[in-house]
């Protein structure tokens, strides 16, 4: 596998703001059902599907992650930003083909962000790449790592079954897949109204799973086209939709688009943990989805081609998924 490491996200033009956004409690997923093999895991699966149809985010509970083990990959995350300008510049690098990569740049999508990116699977090919301090980052975050892991699987799994492709429609393919984590930090806001940390934006993968030290996320209603903050209860993890999984599912599933602002009251990280399928595997909308009523929407592609298209997007000005859909102009 190449060591690609890149902005992990496609950009989207930002809507008309809209004041001040309403807050928003997300469809709530019970993981521990979805271990059980009676009517109780085809009642989640049933809710996993309205979520991803009707919002394409929802948030888990029950998911087996210690909080100890949440809390300590926060705090990592914390340790590293808090360190010496000089410590972080070793990881500066505008080549986004490095395994790890750190920058405060605030160009682009990133407002007021800086942001630590590696990759996490398989652990002991990456780990040996990311930060040496602070000295428990890579037993902290590896942690996290695995176990945020086990849980992507078994969401994955259980939103194929919800799209009637069956849990084992990839094969192996999920196990063999990419994971990259993406460390953030966003500043206190010193400023009235909203700040932007995070510019409009969608995730290239299948799933993202978030968690966040404090409120920050806002989506986008698909519907109204409306900002909504998030609201995450302690110990749950948030999960959006990605670019590759509304192209798997012929948009049945749609990739949500969200942004981060700054918390008023403190400063906030948030670990992102992007799952999708390996550096040159090819996705497409999924033959058992696509009849002559329904035909293929999207052109297949993979994390490589995400990579490529990466330097034209600017010029471009569309998002990834929108050069995905077949009929968009070029």
């Amino acid at each position: 596998m190449s060591a690609a490491l890149l902005s992990s996200i496609s950009l989207v033009p930002p809507p008309v703001p809209n004041g001040e956004p309403e807050s928003m409690q997300m469809p709530i997923i019970d993981f521990s059902k979805l271990q059980q093999t009676d009517g109780s895991r085809l009642a989640v699966i049933r809710d996993v599907e309205t979520a991803c149809r009707e919002i394409g985010c929802f948030q888990v509970i029950n998911h087996g992650i210690s909080k100890s083990v949440m809390e300590g990959a926060l705090s990592a995350a914390y340790d590293f930003f808090e360190l010496p300008a000089e410590s972080k510049a070793e990881f500066m690098s505008p080549d986004i083909t490095k395994p790890v990569r750190y920058d405060c740049s605030n160009e682009g999508i990133n407002k007021s962000r800086s942001y630590l990116k590696h990759y996490a699977h398989p652990l002991e090919e990456w780990i040996k790449f990311w930060p040496r301090e602070p000295p428990t980052y890579r037993i902290k975050m590896g942690q996290y790592a695995i176990e945020v892991r086990r849980v992507a699987l078994c969401l994955m799994h259980a939103i194929l079954q919800s799209l009637g492709l069956g849990q084992a429609y990839l094969g192996t393919k999920l196990e063999e897949g990419v994971q990259l984590l993406a460390v953030n930090y966003y500043p206190q806001s010193t400023q009235p109204g909203v700040a932007l940390g995070l510019a409009p934006h969608s995730d290239y993968g299948f799933i993202t799973i978030l968690l966040p030290s404090c409120p920050g996320l806002e989506v986008m209603d698909p519907k109204t086209k409306v900002w909504m903050s998030v609201l995450q209860p302690e110990d749950t993890l948030h999960v959006h939709i990605g670019d590759h999984l509304e192209a798997l599912s012929n948009g049945k599933y749609r990739t949500v688009v969200h942004r981060a602002v700054l918390n008023s009251e403190n400063s906030r990280v948030s670990i992102a943990s992007i799952h999708g399928l390996a550096m040159n595997e090819k996705v497409r909308s999924a033959e058992e989805l696509v009849d002559e009523q329904n035909p293929a929407m999207y052109k297949e592609s993979s994390f490589r081609d995400f990579l490529d298209f990466l330097p034209s997007k600017e010029i471009k000005n569309k998002s990834y998924i929108d050069s995905l859909r077949i009929g968009t102009a070029e």
